[in-house]
């Protein structure tokens, strides 16, 4: 199977999830008040969806792998930010593991995608 668009791959879509989840969280919290935090927390969301895309129009799968690997770190570093949230109360423990688990879930998609792009054809 042939992906045509950036929107057709599963890790973006899950990448999707967690950017809307976070998104939710800061609306429905007073993380909204938290300029700094907010601001890092959504970019970083919004960069694994955004590197995810950026690569796919790489050119080779070599550039497509190294954008991945961003989106990769940019999972951990929401996973990071979510400890903030929590430990500041703008994040309730069953939140925080609703989205710790989906930046996991976006990783290891993303992981995934990477090894299938690097194996030798």
């Amino acid at each position: 199977m042939r992906i045509e668009r950036f929107e057709e791959i599963e890790a973006w879509m899950v990448a999707r999830e967690l950017t809307r989840g976070v998104y939710r969280l800061v609306k429905t919290s007073n993380l909204k008040n938290d300029y700094a935090l907010r601001d890092q927390l959504t970019r970083a969301a919004g960069s694994v969806m955004h590197n995810i895309a950026e690569g796919f129009d790489g050119g080779s799968n070599a550039e497509f792998s190294r954008f991945l690997q961003y989106a990769k770190r940019s999972c951990s570093e929401v996973q990071s930010q979510l400890y903030i949230a929590v430990d500041q109360g703008y994040c309730e423990p069953s939140r925080f593991d609703e989205l710790y688990e989906q930046a996991r879930l976006a990783r290891s998609k993303i992981g995934a995608f990477i090894k299938y792009l690097n194996k030798p054809k």
